[in-house]
């Protein structure tokens, strides 16, 4: 069967030697595999000339439209090395449906579901040598992403984008460990309003995020919790990249409502397994007094974020303008790391996958 993404091999690709350096230690986000996806679509064409090329620059005019106007969205998935040499994706369709609703929201054609996962797979297949070997968290990590590559000044949809999948290997998102990390509440910063960009996996969600990373920073934490303040006393939202869950000690997992927060699939997944710890999952509004009230009293027992790249984070403390409170003993908690081991379990094949969500591509 023809691939809709033919290969072209790179001439130049990184030698065995530097690549076996890199995937020994391969921290996050700072090396990148010898090729990429690339799709292009055009308003009088539709999508074309899909490929699986050599990495290689961008060359952009200085007016293309994503620099001006941030028309531009991304996913983050991973492809994990099983211990028979296979390589597998963990729901993949779930992160091609999120794209195809950022895209939407921000304007941007739809790719079709099944070209965005051939995409992803066609890469890993080129450059397979670059998934880590089986044994702890280490993964390749993939990054599709869509943007307005049209050179024009004008506030509208851009009429040519770019669609470009990348691969880097990487090790444990905290270097530190499953130590569990401390979050800064913001008064000053609000990540999303209801009718914004807040469900849409874009860059400018980030961007406009930084401040707060760096504000976090400065109080000694190590990232920083949003609040939907609609609502007065402010709701618990998302963290800077995470998704946000509470365990109480009659055995409910609280989790934010969608509607201003980004859909995670690894939040999902969770919700999914939870009552297999005994959990009953809620998706309900908890407001900071609230939060501090109960961790207080120990009804809430844990706290942790979820995501694709951090996987999940005990969350230990919290601390805000004039105050400070830790969650349960300040250590990990035992629900928290049940549930990341099984998860990574499935992920990495040590783990019956029960709900289908492994893709074997190699």
């Amino acid at each position: 069967m023809t691939s809709r993404f033919p290969l072209t091999r790179t001439l130049r690709p990184v030698p065995e030697g530097d690549r076996s350096q890199i995937l020994a230690d391969p921290g996050f986000g700072r090396h990148f595999s010898d090729h990429m996806a690339i799709a292009v679509w055009s308003n009088d064409r539709g999508w074309h000339d899909h490929r699986i090329a050599p990495l290689e620059p961008f060359s952009l005019h200085p007016a293309t439209a994503a620099l001006h106007y941030a028309q531009e969205i991304f996913e983050g998935l991973k492809a994990y090395r099983h211990a028979d040499g296979s390589v597998w994706l963990f729901r993949p369709e779930a992160n091609a449906r999120r794209f195809a609703r950022s895209a939407r929201r921000l304007a941007l054609p739809v790719l079709p579901e099944e070209d965005f996962v051939e995409s992803i797979a066609e890469l890993v297949r080129a450059d397979e040598a670059w998934v880590p070997a089986v044994g702890g968290e280490d993964s390749l990590y993939l990054r599709p992403f869509m943007f307005g590559s049209e050179a024009f000044i004008g506030v509208r949809p851009a009429l040519e984008i770019t669609y470009s999948v990348i691969a880097s290997p990487a090790g444990p998102y905290f270097a530190s460990g499953v130590t569990g990390v401390t979050l800064w509440v913001t008064s000053t910063y609000t990540r999303a309003a209801a009718g914004g960009t807040g469900e849409a996996k874009c860059g400018g969600n980030y961007a406009s995020g930084l401040a707060a990373q760096l504000e976090a920073q400065e109080h000694g934490c190590d990232q920083v919790l949003y609040l939907d303040r609609t609502g007065g006393e402010g709701s618990l939202e998302e963290s800077g990249t995470m998704n946000l869950c509470l365990v109480t000690a009659d055995g409910r997992l609280i989790t934010p409502p969608l509607g201003t927060i980004l859909e995670g699939v690894t939040r999902d997944s969770i919700l999914t397994l939870a009552s297999t710890f005994g959990l009953t999952p809620v998706e309900e509004q908890t407001t900071l007094p609230d939060l501090r009230a109960r961790a207080a009293s120990g009804e809430i027992t844990e706290v942790f974020a979820a995501g694709t790249a951090a996987v999940i984070t005990p969350i230990v403390g919290l601390k805000g303008p004039g105050y400070a409170f830790v969650i349960g003993d300040g250590k990990p908690g035992k629900q928290t790391l049940a549930v990341r081991e099984h998860l990574l379990d499935i992920q990495h094949g040590r783990s019956a996958d029960e709900h289908g969500w492994m893709r074997r591509i190699v």
